[in-house]
């Protein structure tokens, strides 16, 4: 069986004060959880409309997937993104 969780989705800024809040912390966000234990992708980038960034993320199995949601809720990242609305599809035995 596939154990493996993956999520997309996106990201969407009200203005482009939250793109450049995306853009300050997006560089350290995706270095750590790249670092990850578990992480085999992590992918964000910005979409043809610059208020939307597009993000995919696979993990090893539901384990990795829980650990990188809770460091990526104790993080600076967190802390400076939390407002910007988020639209996710998560699949694999997390979802079930």
């Amino acid at each position: 069986m596939d154990k493996i969780v993956r999520l997309t989705g996106r990201m969407i800024c009200a203005d482009m004060h939250d793109v450049s809040i995306i853009r300050e912390h997006l560089p350290e966000h995706i270095r750590l959880t790249n670092a990850e234990t578990g992480c085999l992708s992590f992918k964000v980038w910005q979409a043809e409309d610059p208020l939307i960034w597009n993000v995919e993320e696979a993990f090893t199995d539901p384990a990795a997937f829980a650990h990188h949601q809770q460091r990526t809720r104790a993080s600076n990242w967190w802390r400076a993104t939390a407002r910007i609305p988020r639209r996710y599809d998560i699949s694999g035995p997390a979802s079930e």
